[in-house]
């Protein structure tokens, strides 16, 4: 099925603030949190997904005849896609009922372990939210990114720890989860992490061979910041407008940081991508990869398993037609001249 079929589907079954849209640009869940929606003003969101949009592709069919390969290299592993699924931390507050957060992230791991890709999840103030998470990755023989809050270290540790102990493809914390309203004065604590505090979580991942990765970079300077913490790979992201209103798109500020920061670290970037032509454009800006996050609760809540493999499929479908009608080989072809 399409996503925006997998989207009526899924219509009514979403909870209070998701309207499960055709197309998933933010306006509907405006500034429902918790629900879906964007901090303040709710407008960061559909700003993220209009971004993309200013960016178009120039055609050129004048090459050989090929099949485009979609593969990437990313945190070491060989995806079948440059697209990963981005985490969730509690899907019932802010989606619904129909899906716990365990279930959820085990539909959304299994479809992506099965798809050639991964899928990362959440973290939360229920402690099973990670652990679960935790033991389906071991199962899958890693193959998920456990995503940590920025909490107080002690707890980061603790937590780092167990994530470890099953040899994820990477680790990751979203720094910028310290501006999530609903985990403002929650313990344990979450708030900004130092350099310093960067470099030691780096330290303990890479003593594990584990990449460390740190996610919600929205300038060069963070990006500088995070490079010099040693971290394995940033996440171009400002958490879909859910921890700070007035920001940039993603689209608006990654081409800076690719110029800069493109062989120092993978490039990893999420915010209102929608397809395989968005896909494209952020590759083409410098990105590795791309995650995408809100529309596979959709997709999940219409399909289940099945409906994450569709929307994956349909990623690859439009990203390697793209790739054929600009004279893109492979994914490591696709440069800023594609662009217009």
């Amino acid at each position: 099925m399409t996503y925006e079929e997998l989207a009526n589907q899924a219509r009514g079954q979403m909870g209070e603030w998701c309207k499960a849209c055709p197309i998933c640009d933010g306006r509907a869940c405006g500034s429902h949190i918790p629900g879906p929606g964007s901090k303040g003003s709710g407008n960061v969101a559909a700003r993220n997904h209009e971004a993309w949009k200013d960016y178009r592709l120039s055609m050129d069919t004048i090459h050989e005849t090929f099949t485009a390969d979609i593969s990437a290299r990313v945190l070491g592993r060989q995806l079948a896609l440059p697209v990963m699924i981005a985490p969730v931390g509690d899907v019932p507050l802010h989606y619904g009922s129909k899906y716990d957060t365990v279930a959820y992230n085990r539909t959304v791991l299994q479809a992506a372990h099965e798809a050639g890709t991964l899928a990362w999840t959440g973290d939360g103030t229920d402690e099973s939210i990670m652990s679960n998470a935790l033991e389906l990755i071991g199962s899958m023989d890693g193959a998920g990114v456990p995503t940590i809050k920025p909490w107080s270290m002690d707890v980061v540790f603790e937590k780092l720890e167990a994530a470890l102990a099953v040899h994820p493809a990477a680790v990751a914390m979203d720094i910028d989860a310290a501006g999530l309203p609903f985990l403002r004065g929650q313990q344990p604590p979450a708030g900004a992490k130092s350099r310093a505090e960067l470099r030691e979580i780096a330290h303990r991942c890479h003593a594990a061979d584990v990449p460390f990765v740190v996610k919600g970079v929205m300038s060069v300077r963070a990006a500088e910041k995070a490079v010099r913490a040693h971290a394995d790979a940033i996440v171009v992201s400002n958490h879909g407008g859910r921890v700070l209103d007035g920001v940039p798109a993603t689209a608006e500020v990654l081409p800076d940081i690719a110029a800069e920061f493109r062989g120092a670290t993978q490039i990893l970037v999420d915010g209102g991508i929608r397809s395989g032509i968005d896909v494209f454009r952020a590759l083409a800006m410098g990105a590795t990869a791309a995650l995408v996050c809100r529309p596979f609760v959709v997709a999940t809540f219409g399909g289940g398993a099945q409906g994450v493999r569709d929307y994956l499929d349909q990623f690859a479908r439009e990203l390697s037609d793209a790739m054929e009608m600009c004279g893109a080989r492979s994914v490591s072809d696709i440069d800023r001249e594609m662009l217009w």
